[in-house]
C-alpha cells in the first residue's frame, strides 16, 4: 500500500499545514492553562472544529467539561454561547422567535426576528440529554443544515458554527435519550475520565490559588475557515478508502463481511456517515501531526470516537462485559489482520 507523502498543491497551502503544526502545540498550551490533562480529548476536539464537525462529550460531574470548550472558544477567537438545557426548554428558546415592534415613523406594527443563543459559531449544549425530544429536533436542523426555520423563514447560522455538546453518564432521572439520528449528527463522542493522581493534585493548586490565566488568542475565524478548506484537500489513497469502508461495514450484523464480533455481540451497525466522518478526521489529523497524506494510524486513532455512539451492543455482549468501546478494538485488530495478509 503506497502511503508516502504527497507534495502539497501551493506554497500557500505548505505554509499553512506547517503553521498548523505549530498552532497545535500553540492551542493545547494556551487551554493547559486552563485545563489539566485532558490532552487528547482536546486534540479531538481541534480534529472536528477543523472538520466543520460537533462533539458529543460523555463525563461525570466536575471534570471541566464546560470550562475545555469555554477555553476553547475563547483562544480560537470565536463567539461563544452556552444553553444550559432543561426539560422546560422550548425550541424558541435556542432557535430565536419573532417580536411584534412598533416602527416609532409610521406607528405600523410588524415581526422582527430576535435570534436565540443558537446564532454563534461555539455553542456550547450543557446536559443536552435534559431537554425534550421538540427542542431536540430544532437543535438538529441547526447542526445538520446549519441554518433555522421559524414562521417559515429561514435563517442562516455564523460561519463556522459547531455545537459541543455534555451529558451526564449516570444521573438519568428525567433525561431524555438522544435519539439516533442526532447522535449521528455528531463527528466525536468523547469519553472524559478521572484525572491522574499528579493532574489532580496540580487541579487543586491551580483553582484554590486565585491566580487569573491571560489567554492569548492563537488563530481567527478567517484563520480557521482557510484551514477547514486545506483539510479536505489532503489526498487520501484508494486503498485507505476500501479499508475504511471495510471497518464501518464489519460494525453491521447483516453486512456482507461479516466478523464474529459483529454478528454476535452488534445488534446495530454505523451508517455512510461513519466513513465521511473517519476520512475527515483522517485528513485532519494527519495535518495536525505534520503531514499531508492520510496513514492507517491515522483510521485507527479516531474509530473509537467516531463509532462510539453509532453501533449498539446486543445484550450478549452487555451480560459479557463488552462495551461499544471493547467491541470496536476487536473490530479494528480484525480488519489489521486482514491488511497484514
Amino acid at each position: 500500500m503506497n502511503e508516502s507523502a504527497t507534495t502539497p498543491t501551493s506554497e500557500q497551502e505548505s505554509e499553512l499545514i506547517a503553521r498548523l503544526e505549530t498552532v497545535r502545540s500553540d492551542l493545547l498550551g494556551e487551554i493547559g492553562k486552563v485545563i489539566v490533562g485532558q490532552s487528547h480529548t482536546l486534540e479531538l476536539l481541534v480534529i472536528s472544529i477543523l472538520c466543520r464537525g460537533h462533539c458529543l462529550l460523555e463525563g461525570v460531574p466536575g471534570l471541566a467539561k464546560t470550562v475545555m470548550v469555554q477555553t476553547l472558544g475563547q483562544v480560537m477567537d470565536l463567539d461563544f454561547n452556552r444553553i444550559q438545557f432543561t426539560p422546560d426548554l422550548m425550541p424558541s428558546d435556542i432557535t430565536g422567535t419573532d417580536i411584534i415592534q412598533e416602527d416609532p415613523h409610521s406607528g405600523r406594527r410588524q415581526f422582527e426576528f430576535l435570534e436565540g443563543p443558537l446564532f454563534t459559531q461555539v455553542l456550547l449544549a450543557d446536559e443536552i440529554n435534559r431537554t425534550p425530544p421538540k427542542t431536540q429536533a430544532a437543535l438538529l436542523e441547526a447542526m445538520q443544515e446549519r441554518k433555522v426555520t421559524v414562521r417559515g423563514t429561514t435563517y442562516d447560522l455564523p460561519d463556522p458554527f459547531f455545537v459541543l455538546a455534555t451529558q451526564n453518564p449516570i444521573e438519568q432521572e428525567g433525561t431524555y435519550t438522544l435519539p439516533e439520528a442526532q447522535l449521528d449528527r455528531f463527528m466525536f463522542m468523547l469519553r472524559l475520565g478521572y484525572p491522574t493522581r499528579d493532574e489532580e493534585v496540580e487541579i487543586l493548586r491551580r483553582t484554590t490559588a486565585g491566580a487569573k490565566v491571560v489567554l492569548k488568542k492563537v488563530f481567527s475565524a478567517k484563520d480557521l475557515q482557510e484551514l477547514q478548506t486545506i483539510v479536505r484537500q489532503v489526498p487520501i489513497p484508494d486503498p485507505l478508502l476500501y479499508d475504511t469502508v471495510e471497518l464501518v461495514h464489519s460494525t453491521r450484523p447483516e453486512g456482507a463481511s461479516k466478523v464474529a464480533e459483529a454478528t454476535e455481540y452488534l445488534q446495530w451497525g454505523a451508517g455512510p456517515r461513519a466513513g465521511q466522518m473517519l476520512i475527515l478526521g483522517a485528513k485532519a489529523r494527519a495535518l495536525l501531526h505534520g503531514r499531508y497524506h492520510v496513514a492507517w494510524e491515522d483510521i485507527e486513532a479516531l474509530a473509537a470516537p467516531v463509532l462510539r455512539h453509532r453501533i449498539i451492543p446486543t445484550f450478549a455482549a452487555q451480560a459479557e462485559g463488552l462495551g461499544s468501546d471493547d467491541i470496536i478494538a476487536r473490530l479494528i485488530a480484525a480488519r489489521q489482520q486482514q491488511r497484514a495478509a
